[in-house]
């Protein structure tokens, strides 16, 4: 007691020296308060800059949180630079990390919520339709139908791209060292790739897709298949010629990768040739179980917005005038239809399929996709919808575009980028539909253009994601409405003898006419 006492006396004489006076207890609370309040706002500062510290290390670096800022700056140092290619480095997917927070799984909840209330209507209206509930799936069986010439004509395509890109890089950089005539020899291989990317996987798979009349589903596999694999051929020749270049000048020794690495390369869900990437430890067969799972939910997903949104609304629409009035309409009932699709094709492909395909290949790098629903500008959006595409285009496309034409050129590298973009995109459609209706090639080169430029990455208030998302609801219900339109004409109204023309005149804008 007596120690504590002094302990006392000692601490009031302190305060009573700050005061320059022992006043009364009342007197000395607003001293003391002053006190712990200067040393308590001390600790949060320092708080709050050691967290802001330990995060800009963990995102910016592999190595652990504890080490100095000496040691980061050493290996942020040791790092290529960003103009010698894309570092593939080991992160998860975005949605993976967003979903740990219970908020954001509440927003994944209430669309399988939707999916559950969509289910019940369909069955509902069947039973009071047919007197009995109806669980067929007619158009699943349809538009994946012929199954078994997609699965031949994809295997096809895959030990093509296997064996002829391998074998002609191979037989090139084996040779280049000792030919005498460098410029044709090269000249001669190339030519023969080109072939190779044009007759093999361009011409081929497109006349199958045709000639067998697979149904839209079908096609889709077929054609994407096509695209992702000349992509991957043409990165991986892309990656390894200028090695052989320098290799030639240095007079060492030809690198040429193994046939296991190039194999890895066409599974792994990226279009970046490498001969590593960071790989996890292990397979989490669960996680994989899981992301499959929800690729097939969010097929059924889609089989029920169609069910329930957009036949119903198109299916007689061939048979209705065509005017302005019923064009809006039709547009505005097609945007909810059309997000609910965008949000599918994003999270069954981009988060779920590419992820269970990463977790059994054991590929580490999951950034597929960046935060685009917070964009503010078009040109972010474009660069963080499909991460995996844009890697594609800006190294093979944008910087070889200005590496070959000189860097004063960007606006025409830009634009470019946009046309072979839109020009595929448009090529993918045509084919899988049957029919040449350039409405996304006219929204992506007109509107996506003149959006790029003014929705530009200085636009950073809250109210640009607003114009941002209105926008895409508007193209969303432009691309479902005139598409539908255009398929159920071509159902309603066919053309006898159809020549070549026929198929690239709109029939739903004559439909009604022959009815």
């Amino acid at each position: 007691m007596q120690i504590l006492g002094s302990c006392l006396h000692l601490k009031s004489k302190r305060i009573c020296t700050a005061v320059k006076s022992c006043p009364e207890p009342s007197q000395l609370k607003p001293v003391f308060m002053k006190e712990v309040d200067s040393h308590f706002t001390e600790f949060v500062n320092s708080l709050v800059a050691k967290s802001a510290l330990l995060d800009s290390s963990s995102s910016a670096s592999p190595f652990p949180a504890s080490c100095s800022e000496k040691e980061l700056h050493k290996a942020k140092a040791l790092r290529a630079p960003p103009e010698h290619g894309k570092i593939f480095t080991a992160r998860r997917s975005l949605l993976d990390e967003l979903f740990e927070v219970s908020h954001i799984r509440t927003i994944y909840h209430m669309f399988i919520a939707l999916l559950i209330v969509f289910i019940l209507s369909t069955l509902l209206v069947d039973f009071i339709d047919e007197g009995r509930l109806v669980l067929g799936f007619d158009l699943l069986v349809y538009v994946f139908g012929k199954f078994p010439v997609v699965f031949c004509t994809w295997l096809c395509m895959f030990c093509a791209t296997v064996i002829i890109p391998y074998s002609l890089f191979f037989q090139w950089a084996q040779g280049y060292c000792t030919s005498s005539h460098r410029v044709i020899y090269s000249l001669f291989y190339g030519t023969l790739f080109t072939l190779f990317q044009t007759v093999g996987l361009g011409i081929g798979p497109t006349y199958v897709a045709i000639s067998y009349a697979l149904p839209p589903a079908s096609r889709f596999i077929v054609i994407l298949e096509q695209v992702r694999l000349v992509m991957k051929a043409h990165s991986f020749v892309r990656e390894n010629v200028p090695r052989v270049l320098s290799s030639v000048k240095k007079s060492g020794s030809v690198p040429v990768p193994r046939i296991s690495q190039y194999l890895y390369f066409l599974f792994a869900p990226t279009l970046i040739y490498r001969d590593n990437y960071p790989r996890n430890p292990m397979v989490r067969w669960g996680y994989v179980a899981t992301k499959f799972a929800q690729v097939l939910g969010s097929l059924f997903y889609a089989y029920y917005i169609f069910v329930r949104l957009c036949i119903p609304q198109f299916r007689n629409s061939s048979q209705e005038t065509f005017n302005l009035r019923g064009l809006v309409l039709c547009i505005f009932n097609s945007i909810l239809p059309g997000v609910l699709i965008l949000f599918l094709v994003f999270f069954a492909f981009l988060h779920c399929w590419l992820n269970a395909f990463a977790e059994m290949m054991r590929f580490a790098d999951r950034m597929f996709y960046k935060d685009w629903w917070n964009s503010t500008s078009y040109a972010n959006y474009y660069r963080t919808w499909n991460v995996v595409v844009h890697d594609w285009l800006y190294y093979y496309a944008y910087r070889d575009f200005l590496w070959f034409f000189g860097k004063k050129f960007k606006a025409a590298a830009m634009l470019s980028v946009f046309t072979v973009s839109a020009a595929v995109h448009e090529y993918v459609l045509s084919i899988c539909f049957g029919f040449f209706y350039p409405v996304l090639f006219c929204l992506f080169m007109c509107f996506g253009m003149l959006f790029n430029f003014i929705l530009n990455d200085r636009r950073k208030g809250p109210i640009w994601n607003v114009i941002m998302w209105t926008s895409l609801f508007l193209g969303q219900g432009v691309i479902i409405c005139l598409y539908s339109q255009e398929w159920y004409a071509r159902q309603y109204c066919p053309a006898e003898n159809p020549a070549f023309l026929d198929y690239l005149k709109p029939r739903s804008w004559s439909c009604h006419m022959q009815m």
